[in-house]
């Protein structure tokens, strides 16, 4: 008779083979229908009237609504169950996209808002499913996502304008279609949820268990330090995202190499993302490649700032400094924690706290060059904030866990 283990090991390697591409198919959705919207911006404010500050709360709703329904993930997991909670999101962004895209007045802010919200949710949980589902293969796996996430959102930002400009329904449909992607993941993952059918996983089928009980990294100065170090790495992408083609244009580059570069950025950093998530694991620790992902930041903007000349060089620094350490926060989620209850717990608090600095740090960093009447500036205030940030990923990632007791 064939050994119950041999048995079992083609299953498991199918449950495994279904999860990962489980995670892919979430990836996919976690940027595409929100950085789709930059490219079409213009369109979008004529067709309906929108001043200059509608326009940018507009872009800026869904990091809003990160910051702020980050930390209700875990509870909206703790009742439902992360898979039934990770499905019911997807079905909250579908929603969302196609809300957002209808002829209808106002739906616009409704549907983008629920985009926010079903993104914030997704953020939290796919590093707990993570977790859950691979908790030896943390990195490699949240490199893989990471690198996914980015690629799609590359690819959304090049095809939404031409979508736009070929369809009678313009930027509705160049928006809408995206929730093709939702609709997939939610397909393949419907019969994914028979497998916690019994219980909620992460509430009543473990309420009584040692599972559910941990300390929460509200309370604990580690969970502060992979908090402040997920928040200085966002500042670092989204003021680059928001800020590098006009400041690259301000310095004398055209706007179609711009443009290139900023492509360029994206490519790379899908390659750093793939290739850091390979890496984090083979130390004891995670000290060395966070700092130095972080001093790459650090020489990014003081290099725009100091030698402007050399911009390219500082474009493709910053793309490994920022696809690398994307993927070490998001690991730092279930590297720190003891289960992934906690892990969700953390990545609420980290995510929440840090799409807030995200949201503020394109702001300020503007604030400072109308002040400055240049980008001097801004560009070495937020090089000092990059130095934080390589410190704070030694006490980050060292190798330790939040307690496991309540």
């Amino acid at each position: 008779m064939m050994p119950a283990a041999t048995r079992n090991a083609p299953d498991r390697t199918a449950r495994i083979g279904f999860a990962f591409i489980g995670v892919l198919l979430i990836a996919v959705n976690l940027r595409v229908s929100f950085v789709s919207v930059g490219p079409v911006l213009g369109n979008i404010s004529s067709d309906l009237e929108l001043s200059s500050a509608a326009a940018g709360f507009l872009t800026g709703l869904p990091l809003i609504a990160f910051a702020v329904f980050s930390p209700v993930a875990p509870g909206f997991a703790f009742r439902l169950g992360l898979d039934r909670a990770l499905w019911m999101s997807l079905l909250i962004l579908a929603s969302g996209i196609v809300l957002r895209s209808l002829p209808v007045p106002g739906v616009i802010w409704a549907g983008t808002a629920l985009i926010g919200l079903a993104i914030a949710f997704l953020n939290v949980l796919v590093p707990s499913l993570v977790k859950r589902d691979f908790p030896m293969r943390v990195s490699q796996v949240t490199g893989s996502y990471t690198a996914t996430q980015a690629a799609f959102a590359a690819i959304g930002a090049a095809v939404v304008v031409p979508v736009a400009q070929t369809s009678p329904a313009g930027w509705r449909l160049s928006l809408g279609i995206w929730v093709g992607l939702a609709l997939i993941a939610m397909a393949v993952l419907l019969p994914w949820l028979r497998r916690h059918r019994v219980g909620a996983a992460l509430g009543a089928a473990h309420a009584t268990g040692p599972e559910v009980s941990y300390r929460s990294p509200w309370a604990s100065a580690l969970g502060w330090q992979v908090t402040i170090f997920m928040g200085l790495q966002s500042i670092a992408f989204y003021v680059l995202m928001a800020w590098l083609p006009t400041i690259e244009q301000s310095q004398g580059v055209p706007a179609t190499t711009a443009g290139v570069h900023l492509s360029v950025f994206l490519l790379i950093s899908v390659f750093a993302s793939l290739a850091t998530g390979g890496i984090l694991h083979r130390g004891s620790d995670q000290r060395l490649v966070s700092f130095t992902s972080g001093g790459l930041t650090f020489a990014t903007f003081l290099g725009l700032a100091l030698a402007p000349d050399f911009t390219l060089l500082w474009v493709i620094l910053g793309a490994i400094g920022c696809g690398s350490l994307i993927v070490i926060a998001l690991s730092l989620f279930s590297l720190r924690t003891v289960n992934y209850p906690q892990a969700a717990s953390l990545s609420g608090m980290a995510q929440s706290v840090g799409y807030g600095l995200a949201a503020v740090g394109p702001v300020m960093f503007g604030g400072l060059r109308d002040v400055s009447g240049g980008w001097t500036l801004p560009l070495l205030v937020t090089a000092g904030i990059m130095a934080v940030l390589a410190v704070t990923g030694l006490l980050a990632g060292r190798d330790r866990v939040i307690s496991g007791s309540a």
